[in-house]
This record gives structure tokens, sequence and C-alpha cells, in this order.
């Protein structure tokens, strides 16, 4: 069973950042084989949504307070699975709880994220519309969407 925990960038142990951090570069760097700068400096002010079970990262997500990526809308970003989690429904769990997470954190708002393009269908199922064009982040086809309260 997934046990769900969600903390601020200050309330991290040295091992929970490692194994956060080794998540992140295992898909976003080795998997999709993509360079790009992971540590943003939007981690110390955002909330960290970890997934763990029986000691194993299964999932991990950044949720980001209103002001520091959009001006009038909080975010979630760096949305992965590991390997070892997937087929299993896990990053549906994990949205859903990300989601919860945010509005109790910030309320009722709007939230805005760049959304890989190839999973628009995923975010839609959450109540996310594209807005704008499709652009290149960091070698991949993105999109930007919103989820309006």
């Amino acid at each position: 069973m997934i046990r769900w925990e969600c903390k601020s960038f200050d309330n991290f142990t040295a091992y929970e950042l490692y194994r956060i951090l080794q998540l992140r570069i295992e898909v976003f760097a080795v998997e999709q084989n993509v360079v790009y700068q992971d540590c943003d400096d939007k981690d110390f002010e955002s909330y960290h949504l970890t997934g763990n079970d029986n000691g194993l990262l299964l999932a991990y997500s950044r949720i980001i307070p209103p002001g520091i990526a959009y001006p009038d809308a909080a975010s979630i970003g760096r949305v992965v699975t590991s390997p070892q989690a997937r087929g299993k429904s896990i990053g549906k769990q994990l949205f859903e709880k990300s989601l919860q997470e945010l509005f109790g954190l910030f309320g009722n708002i709007p939230v805005i994220i760049s959304a890989q393009l190839y999973l628009v269908k995923f975010y839609e199922n959450f109540a996310f519309i594209t807005i704008g064009n499709s652009y290149i982040e960091d070698s991949i086809p993105h999109i930007k969407m919103i989820r309006y309260n």
C-alpha cells in the first residue's frame, strides 16, 4: 500500500531528497534522454508529494505555490512514477493526490501545468483544458493546460 506524504523542502531528510532527485533523474534525464537543469530553485518554495511503498519511492510530484511559476495560479510539475510502478494506476493516484494537496494548501484556485503533449488526454481527465499552442521544452513537445475552479 502506498503511503503518501507532502512536505516542504526544509522538512526533507537528506535521504528523502536523494531518493527524489534519483527518481527525477532516472526518468527525466536517463529514460527520456533529456539534458536539462532539473534543480531550478523552485524546489525551495514548493511542496513535494511522495508515494512510498515499503521504503521504495514509487511516485513524486512538485506542488508549486501561486506566484512562483505563474502569477495567479498554482502549478504541479515534475510528475513522475518509477518504472517499477507503471501500469498500476499509480500515476492517476499521484495526480489526484497532488490536486487534493494543492487545494488543501492554497484553496480553490486555478492550476496551470506544462504538460508533455502526449499526456493531454490524461490531464483532461482531471478537468484541465489546453491553452495556446504547443511548444518545445527541454527537447520535448509540451502544451500549457489550465484547470479553473
